[in-house]
């Protein structure tokens, strides 16, 4: 993907994720929001890497937004291109994150 792409793909996931939480943890959100809203966009190296972190973060309870491409562009239909996750205390996004390398 290109850097726009990936922007994109990562704005949907940060916008699914907030809207999730507004539904499911609305106090983690809120402490998230007056925290500075912080987000760090992260790379992994395979598919199924993101499905297991995606797999690991709801074991923990954590929000979880999966990002399917519409395939207009760059990236076929229905591809996993991003998954959001939180919002959360750091350290517990750290249990299944931690191993990342920045993006």
């Amino acid at each position: 993907m290109g850097k726009g792409k990936i922007a994109a793909q990562c704005s949907h996931a940060a916008v699914g994720a907030f809207e999730k939480a507004q539904k499911k943890d609305p106090e983690s959100l809120k402490i998230w929001q007056s925290t500075g809203q912080a987000k760090i966009a992260l790379k992994t190296d395979s598919l199924e890497e993101i499905k297991q972190i995606n797999d690991n973060a709801k074991k923990l309870g954590l929000i979880t937004s999966m990002i399917r491409d519409a395939g207009r562009t760059q990236i076929a239909a229905n591809s996993i291109t991003v998954l959001g996750v939180g919002p959360a205390p750091k350290d517990i996004i750290d249990k299944v994150t931690g191993h990342l390398k920045l993006l």
